[in-house]
């Protein structure tokens, strides 16, 4: 059975626009990639970001793997892409996280879906607004435009601009 899921990804190390088209690629070969967001040049949340803003975008997907089997696969792509944990909310290559996973709601040691912090995120509603506005939190019952009013994160956000 195929399940609708939403993933946030992001990053500010690096070639930035490169690791988000790597993540793509990499997820693509493992699902079905149904809609993307634009890339958002964002600024850091939650943690220190030396390396400055981050580009982001939101993805929904189609996947045949359960949630936990899906955690080890991003969390895979994100090894293979460079990426390390050296400080919570801190510098990275790549981050996937999963925001939801159809409508399933699953609270476990390793995994949280909704994603916690999904309502408090700018960087992740504005992107998610543009593909999927009416779609409903299925523990706040609030659509992601319901969510985006109400989201008191100031960070600044615009559509990323790659060079010529």
């Amino acid at each position: 059975m195929q399940t609708e899921v939403v993933l946030g990804i992001g990053g500010n190390k690096g070639d930035r626009f490169s690791y988000l088209a790597r993540a793509r690629e990499a997820l693509s070969r493992e699902m079905i990639l149904i809609s993307s967001s634009q890339v958002y040049e964002t600024e850091a949340w939650g943690g220190v970001a030396e390396n400055g803003s981050f580009l982001n975008q939101v993805l929904l997907i189609t996947t045949s793997l359960e949630p936990l089997a899906l955690l080890q696969l991003t969390q895979a792509i994100e090894l293979s892409l460079g990426r390390t944990r050296e400080q919570h909310w801190g510098d990275r290559t790549i981050d996937i996280d999963i925001l939801y996973f159809g409508d399933q709601i699953c609270n476990s040691s390793s995994l949280t879906i909704p994603h916690p912090f999904l309502s408090r995120r700018s960087f992740v509603l504005q992107p998610l607004a543009e593909i999927l506005p009416k779609k409903i939190h299925p523990i706040l019952g609030k659509t992601t435009l319901e969510l985006l009013a109400e989201c008191t994160d100031q960070g600044q956000i615009s559509i990323w601009k790659q060079a010529k």
